[in-house]
């Protein structure tokens, strides 16, 4: 990042906030640029993909897939029955979407005259620039902004940094993850309420924040002179009002379908095509989905997959993040092997564990940095292929 500030003599006056603006600018104009390209070869071509036909432009490709169940919720809202198929069996349908994302673009469209995906996009945008701010702002105290610089620029540029601009409700549910993992660092716990509430009405995943909090509970318990009652009451509101809100939108599915599984059952139903139709049982999905298709070798996977991630959450460098974020990302992790079949999606769903990328490791070694950050550019068309046009993000 000095190298960048010595470029030309105005970007060395600029401070942090504006070298991330300048970063995320230049992800986007990459990502914009790599999109367009591919929707125009897709037009010319005819290839078959998943945005709205009727009506074929950028801003419809941009709206593919997931998208299109969150128009329907801010256009129709959730249906009162669940859709069934000849054998009685729960289809997709909206209720594995949370409202705050579709509910906003409606806002931001009825105030604009905006059609939903235009809208979507640019609320996608803005609060992708928020989240790649907050990013910023959690980890420069902790490691530097040389660090800190380093990890706005490989969670902007990486792989699947496409859907912080696509209609998805991913960019709006990393700034408020982000900002709350802020207010955890600084001790303001009470204040983590209502961002982590929203948070939980816009993506699944919000659950982990509430077990981090436990978790720092019993590691400041241990610190028992300099832990005041105040403190440890405001982590504990904290925690249980945002396990609530967490596990809260599966109640309001079984309330108004009248059928007390139907959030379950909705999320099973996009197992089916991967390992059928099964029972949940938390912490074997992962395991579940291996053994399906590597056998044991698939399970001895999971098992080194889960162990290397422990060692890296382990690692003496990543002091420095200590105990907020590790033990956020710890269980957010554990979130995604308690119950989360891993597919395509995936990727997807790892981009809340961005704050790890500030490992001072990373930015400690030149080779590994500028490694990681090419091999993000080049897999973005990659990524773009494979999860916009063949299977969804």
């Amino acid at each position: 990042m000095q190298r960048l500030r010595a470029l030309h003599p105005w970007l060395g006056r600029l401070p942090p906030w504006g070298l991330v603006l300048l970063i995320w600018a230049g992800s986007r104009l990459l990502t914009t640029t790599l999109l367009a390209t591919l929707f125009a070869v897709a037009t010319r071509l005819d290839w078959p993909f998943a945005s709205y036909r009727s009506d074929p432009n950028f801003f419809t490709f941009s709206g593919s897939w997931d998208s299109s169940f969150y128009r329907q919720i801010a256009l129709h809202g959730y249906p009162s029955e669940l859709p069934t198929d000849a054998a009685g069996q729960v289809e997709p349908n909206a209720w594995a979407f949370l409202p705050v994302f579709p509910w906003l673009v409606r806002g931001v469209s009825a105030v604009t005259a905006l059609d939903f995906y235009v809208a979507g996009t640019l609320v996608a945008i803005a609060f992708g620039v928020g989240a790649a701010l907050m990013l910023y702002r959690l980890l420069a105290p902790r490691v530097g902004e040389h660090c800190a610089l380093w990890a706005v620029a490989l969670f902007c540029f990486g792989p699947l940094s496409f859907i912080l601009q696509v209609a998805y409700a991913e960019s709006l549910f990393l700034f408020l993850v982000f900002a709350s993992l802020g207010l955890m660092l600084s001790k303001r716990y009470l204040l983590m309420i209502p961002l982590a509430v929203v948070a939980a009405f816009t993506r699944p995943g919000v659950l982990a924040l509430s077990l981090a909090l436990a978790i720092l509970l019993v590691l400041r318990w241990r610190e028992r002179d300099r832990f005041a009652w105040r403190e440890r009451w405001s982590i504990v509101v904290a925690g249980l009002a945002i396990a609530a809100a967490g596990l809260a939108w599966p109640l309001v599915a079984g309330a108004v379908t009248g059928a007390s599984d139907a959030y379950l059952d909705t999320e099973l139903s996009w197992w089916t095509g991967f390992v059928g139709r099964v029972e949940f049982v938390p912490l074997t999905p992962w395991f579940l989905m291996a053994g399906q298709y590597l056998g044991v070798a698939g399970t001895v996977l999971v098992l080194v997959l889960v162990a290397g991630f422990g060692w890296w959450l382990s690692r003496r460098a990543l002091h420095p993040l200590r105990p907020e974020i590790v033990a956020y990302s710890a269980s957010y992790g554990l979130y995604l092997v308690a119950v989360f079949l891993p597919q395509q999606s995936l990727f997807r769903l790892l981009l809340p564990l961005a704050p790890l990328l500030g490992d001072p490791a990373i930015a400690r070694s030149k080779p590994l940095r500028r490694g990681l950050l090419a091999v993000s550019v080049a897999l973005q068309p990659v990524a773009i292929v494979l999860l916009w046009f063949v299977g969804y993000p």
